[in-house]
């Protein structure tokens, strides 16, 4: 697949993440997908889960499931890029939401695709951790969200 088409492909699977229709989402991942977040990231310490899904039964159960049980409301997703150079596809975005415990959730990050046979093979991602742990489990009050 050309790099237009490995965006567009990425484009689609972003899309189909707000759906949570585990059999759609599953339909963009290869069987043995990763999803590499940094290690002892709020969202994976909160949930008491990994920071390194592993398999596409994995990935789909955190974006179906996990997610939702952490970002109860008004997830809103601003994309600033995808760019694209043949089977990796970078995304840039920043997030925010509503948090289980009522607080809001505001964080950039950066997701690096990795695709092969026309399907997402890897995932990593990127963000402030510390942010989102000030977030999650401390005041965020304090926090700007206006700074972009």
């Amino acid at each position: 697949m050309s790099s237009e088409q490995n965006r567009e492909l990425v484009k689609r699977a972003w899309r189909s993440f707000a759906t949570r229709d585990k059999e759609l989402i599953a339909s963009f991942f290869a069987q043995d997908a990763e999803w590499l977040a940094p290690p002892a990231n709020a969202t994976a310490v909160a949930l008491g889960g990994t920071h390194h899904m592993v398999g596409r039964e994995a990935v789909v159960h955190f974006l179906t499931v996990d997610f939702p049980r952490m970002f109860v409301a008004d997830v809103a997703v601003d994309f600033r890029g995808f760019y694209a150079d043949g089977e990796v596809v970078v995304v840039e975005e920043t997030m925010q939401a509503t948090l289980a415990d009522g607080n809001a959730y505001r964080n950039d990050y950066c997701f690096v695709f990795e695709l092969r046979d026309g399907s997402i093979h890897r995932v990593r991602e990127y963000t402030d951790t510390a942010r989102g742990h000030r977030m999650v489990f401390g005041d965020a009050g304090g926090e700007r969200t206006d700074d972009h």
